[in-house]
């Protein structure tokens, strides 16, 4: 993996962000309405009342401060508890493409580099807003990229996936640079009426440029990846062009996020700090030689436990940062803020891991040298 570097990474950040103390008022809020307009059914046991949630809990919960979002007004309007996101006509450019190019043009800015320089571009994320023409090939447009491009989608693991998928194309001779980017709108597929996922999700978009390693001698070398998935259905959402032709259309809670949430705690925890210590040990990387662990930022505990599993040793909040507490849970983006804003201080010869899991199951591991 000698031949391969990422040069550089960029971030858009939406400009709205709901604090835990926001969104629990909102939610309590229709909580209140719901249970008070459904008091006879709650009285003669034929439906169950809603329970209140709290800051506190969530912070417990997840480690979850607050979250950036497209749209705050419609989230908080508890009587509508979505948010407000208007179809654009075909001839503007979509919103995933918006947001992927702002954080594109960092990302080329970071590596040096113009569209001109790109010879691909990957678009990898958790939800496209539309099957086709694909979002990447808009982006390109939208930026005056030759070449070619794609969409892909392995839900929390894409854009470790992603980085695989660049760095294969690269090895194979099909360019020399490509750019990958993440746009996530988490909010659009969450549940805000749910008491126990209303809180996990966040906005964003990331990109990542990566190119063959003799272009330039700056940034961090891709020493290896390894990528698993394991089929679960403890994190699914059923939302897809089927759902018009069902009888019961689009309208059930599955078609959002749903999870089980301590069974998917137990299971992937494990299956990650096992293939990372695998991945380290087949490398003959000790794991007290990591200088940083940047992790899929959904859970604080998840996190924790896992960094505890592969270093032996309580982590120190420098060795595996956290994002989570402002950005939320990005999804595929998440690993990637995580490594956009703690990697200026490493010095030449460090190495650290660039590691996302979720839906599928799906691991993705990256391995990483600063030059």
């Amino acid at each position: 993996m000698q031949g391969i570097a990422i040069t550089g990474t960029g971030l858009f950040t939406p400009s709205q962000s709901i604090s835990n103390d926001e969104l629990v008022a909102a939610f309590n809020k229709y909580v209140d309405l719901h249970n008070e307009a459904n008091a006879n059914a709650i009285a003669d046991g034929t439906l169950a009342s809603l329970a209140h949630s709290s800051p506190e809990f969530i912070a417990k919960a997840s480690g979850i401060q607050s979250r950036y979002v497209i749209d705050k007004s419609g989230i908080l309007d508890p009587t509508r508890l979505v948010p407000r996101i208007p179809e654009r006509p075909n001839d503007e450019a979509s919103l995933q493409c918006e947001m992927a190019v702002a954080a594109a043009k960092e990302a080329m800015l970071a590596a040096n580099c113009g569209p001109e320089d790109i010879d691909a571009v990957i678009v990898a994320c958790s939800n496209l807003q539309r099957p086709y023409p694909a979002v990447a090939i808009e982006v390109q447009a939208a930026l005056g990229i030759a070449g070619f491009a794609f969409d892909m989608n392995v839900a929390c693991s894409s854009a470790t996936f992603g980085i695989a998928q660049a760095s294969g194309v690269i090895r194979d001779g099909l360019a020399k640079r490509v750019l990958m980017v993440n746009p996530e709108i988490c909010s659009g597929h969450l549940n805000f009426a749910d008491r126990d996922s209303h809180f996990i999700f966040g906005d964003v978009c990331t990109a990542v440029v990566i190119e063959d390693a003799a272009l330039k001698t700056s940034g961090f070398l891709v020493r290896d990846i390894k990528l698993k998935t394991m089929f679960s259905n403890n994190i699914r959402n059923n939302f897809g062009f089927l759902n018009r032709a069902a009888e019961d259309g689009v309208g059930q809670p599955d078609k959002l996020f749903i999870q089980e949430g301590r069974k998917v705690f137990k299971e992937v925890c494990p299956a990650v700090a096992n293939l990372i210590s695998e991945q380290l040990q087949a490398l003959d990387l000790p794991a007290n030689g990591l200088k940083r662990m940047w992790l899929h930022q959904a859970n604080l505990n998840m996190n924790d436990l896992i960094a505890r599993k592969v270093l032996g040793r309580q982590p120190s909040l420098d060795e595996a940062p956290v994002i989570l507490d402002e950005y939320a849970n990005t999804s595929s983006a998440g690993s990637v803020i995580a490594f956009h804003k703690h990697q200026a201080d490493l010095q030449s010869g460090d190495v650290g891991i660039l590691c996302s899991f979720g839906a599928g199951y799906s691991i993705g591991s990256v391995v990483l040298e600063k030059r």
